[in-house]
C-alpha cells in the first residue's frame, strides 16, 4: 500500500525540477545583462497577455537581468482619436500627426498605457518606474517625414531618434528598478514632442544601453521566409541576410526588423522577434533550449557588410 512518502509521489514535480535546470545555463549566461523588451501587439490589449508580459519581465529581473520596458500604444491612441472624433490616417505605415493629435498621444502613452503597465507590474513589489523619451532627455528627436513615390511627404509630429541619453534608464536599474519607457521624445530644435515609432526606440536605446538582447513582441510568429507562400519561420539570420530580406517584407514587419539589424549592427548581442500572442513567450525565448521567434545576430567578423 503506498503512502504520501513513495518514490511516485515525490516524482510528480520532476518535471518542474528539468525545466528549471534546463534554464540553469541560460541563467548563468545572461546574468547581470540589459535585455530591452518592445511592448506591443496583442500583448497590450488582452487582460491574461498583460498579466503574463509583467509577470515575465519581474522574473527576468528577479533572475538576475535588467529588463528596460519601451512601448508604443497604437490601439489605445487610435481609440481615443476616435472618441475625440479627431481624423486618423496613416501615410506609408506611419501616423499623420497633428499638433491636436500629438496632445493624444501624449496623454494616452504617458497617462494611460504607461500607468496601467506600471501598476501590472508593481503588483509584484516596488519594481517599475515610469518614463517617457522626453525625461532627462533619454530621447531626442527631429522631425520624419514619409517617402511616397519618390516624394517627401509632411506627416506632422513624427520624429526619428536624433540622440539618446541613458543615464537616467541605467541609474534606474543600477537600482534594481525597471525602466519603463513611453516612446515620445522632444527635439532641441524646435523644442516640439514627436511621435517616435517603439520598435525604432526600443532599438536605439538598446544600442546605447550595449543590451546584451533587444526582443520585440509582435501579433506573427517571427519572419516569415516566404510569406504569403509558406508560413515557415526563420528561425536565426544575419544583419547582412536581414538587409538582403528588407525590401521585400511586409510593411508592418519592417519597422520591426529595421530596428532589429540597427541594434545588432551597433553592439546588441541578438535581437529576437517573437510572438506576443503565446503567454509567457518572453521566457520560453531567453530560458530554453529551443526558444520561438526570429534571431537577427550580427555578421560574423569581417564580413562584408
Amino acid at each position: 500500500m503506498s503512502t504520501p512518502s513513495t518514490p511516485a509521489r515525490k516524482h510528480t514535480a520532476l518535471p518542474k525540477a528539468q525545466t528549471l535546470v534546463e534554464a540553469l545555463p541560460w541563467l548563468t549566461r545572461h546574468h547581470g545583462k540589459t535585455v530591452v523588451i518592445k511592448f506591443g501587439g496583442n500583448a497590450m490589449i488582452d487582460d491574461e497577455l498583460k498579466a503574463a508580459f509583467a509577470q515575465d519581465v519581474v522574473f527576468l529581473r528577479h533572475a538576475g537581468l535588467r529588463p528596460v520596458v519601451v512601448h508604443g500604444g497604437g490601439p489605445q491612441i487610435s481609440a481615443q482619436l476616435d472618441r475625440l472624433g479627431i481624423p486618423s490616417e496613416f501615410k506609408a505605415g506611419l501616423r499623420v500627426t497633428t499638433p491636436e493629435a500629438m496632445d493624444v498621444v501624449r496623454m494616452v502613452l504617458a497617462g494611460q498605457v504607461q500607468r496601467e503597465l506600471v501598476g501590472l507590474l508593481n503588483r509584484h513589489g516596488p519594481l517599475a518606474v515610469g518614463m517617457t523619451g522626453e525625461d532627462a532627455h533619454t530621447m531626442s528627436a527631429g522631425k520624419r517625414y514619409a517617402h511616397i513615390d519618390g516624394e517627401r511627404v509632411d506627416i506632422g509630429r513624427v520624429g526619428e531618434i536624433t540622440a539618446t541619453d541613458t543615464g537616467a534608464i541605467e541609474a534606474l536599474l543600477d537600482d534594481g528598478r525597471i525602466p519603463v519607457v513611453s516612446s515620445i521624445a522632444r527635439s532641441s530644435d524646435d523644442g516640439h514632442v514627436y511621435n517616435v515609432n517603439a520598435d525604432t526606440a526600443a532599438a536605439a536605446l538598446a544600442a546605447a544601453l550595449g543590451a546584451e538582447t533587444l526582443m520585440v513582441l509582435t501579433d506573427v510568429e517571427g519572419l516569415y521566409a516566404d510569406w504569403p507562400e509558406s508560413d515557415e519561420v526563420i528561425s536565426r539570420l544575419t544583419a547582412s541576410e536581414l538587409e538582403a530580406l528588407l525590401p521585400d517584407l511586409a510593411s508592418g514587419m519592417v519597422p520591426k526588423m529595421e530596428g532589429c539589424l540597427h541594434a545588432v549592427r551597433n553592439g546588441v548581442g541578438t535581437a529576437r522577434v517573437i510572438d506576443g500572442r503565446v503567454q509567457h513567450s518572453i521566457l520560453l525565448e531567453i530560458f530554453t533550449d529551443e526558444g520561438i521567434g526570429t534571431m537577427v545576430v550580427p555578421d560574423p567578423e569581417g564580413e562584408s557588410r
